[in-house]
């Protein structure tokens, strides 16, 4: 019977000490993981966000898959990974995937981007209107400027696309690479080009000294007739961004149909919260939303 009560005892030790761990970390808004698809674009100024993220969430992993808005924007749409960071808004066509699942598409936008017009520092060219950029688009354009693009399946080459009202690019005076840092240094070596890069990547490369980034030079754009912007050339200060002066401007939006609570939902509100506003308007680029400066005067009399 001794060794009987034993027994029972170790029995009864063992069955508390195997109890099943809970399988997996709790998925909230702050604890969990997600992966996001990043227009290569914006990438700099996620990148920015996420190390601030991860600092005040450590249990909150968010991986970034970046790649050019054409080429990822199917990887979201075919259900694979269900949140984005890009240029535009989903079309009706493009939303019905996920209502077709029964998932709600949550747009946020979270910043204001300029398309910058970069030139070689020693080129007499410090300007260009949108009529130009139009006509060498089309294809019509008479005089020496040529442009040299990031990327051809890339959002800023669909930018300009939309804006000439063209299906193909034509096959002179417009040239494209593989990636905006490879614009800058095309254009810091050629003074034959204008490059067409985004505000973020030209910013970076002065913050971060890039050895090409002395050599070349933001040039002001002027808008077509009747549109703002259209008396006289503007550059893609942050005051033009968020004033709406400069003519090509987009807005940032994440996109999220993760369809529950998670860290896709956490990142988001991340974005357009006050912290996350703060890190755009240091960046350079136009914030959502202007954060508001409260200053305590006392009088000393």
């Amino acid at each position: 019977m001794k060794y009987l009560g034993f027994l029972c005892i170790l029995i009864a030790f063992s069955s508390c000490k195997d109890k099943p761990k809970s399988e997996g970390v709790q998925e909230t808004r702050t604890t969990g993981s997600v992966k996001v698809l990043v227009d290569d674009t914006f990438s700099n100024i996620v990148d920015e966000q996420l190390e601030v993220f991860n600092s005040d969430y450590p249990d909150a992993k968010v991986e970034l898959i970046k790649g050019q808005e054409q080429r990822i924007l199917p990887t979201f749409l075919n259900d694979s990974i269900r949140v984005i960071v890009m240029s535009r808004v989903l079309t009706p066509k493009e939303e019905q995937f996920y209502t077709n699942r029964g998932i709600v598409a949550y747009t946020q936008r979270f910043a204001i981007d300029g398309i910058a017009l970069i030139a070689n520092a020693e080129s007499p060219d410090s300007t260009v209107t949108a009529e130009e950029m139009i006509a060498i688009l089309k294809g019509t354009y008479t005089g020496n400027k040529q442009l040299v693009f990031d990327n051809p399946y890339s959002s800023t080459v669909k930018y300009f696309k939309d804006l000439a009202k063209i299906n193909t690019l034509p096959s002179k005076g417009v040239y494209t690479l593989n990636s905006n840092a490879d614009v800058i240094k095309y254009v810091a070596e050629d003074k034959d080009y204008i490059g067409v890069i985004g505000l973020n990547w030209y910013l970076q490369a002065g913050k971060k000294g890039d050895s090409d980034y002395p050599k070349v030079k933001l040039i002001g754009v002027k808008n077509v007739k009747g549109g703002k912007g259209d008396d006289a050339f503007y550059k893609p200060t942050q005051d033009n961004l968020i004033s709406g002066i400069y003519p090509f401007l987009r807005n940032v939006y994440i996109i999220n149909c993760e369809g529950k609570d998670g860290v896709g939902t956490g990142f988001a509100n991340w974005l357009a919260s006050p912290r996350g506003q703060l890190i755009i308007l240091k960046s350079g680029l136009g914030p959502h939303k202007l954060i508001s400066r409260d200053f305590n005067l006392k009088n000393s009399n």
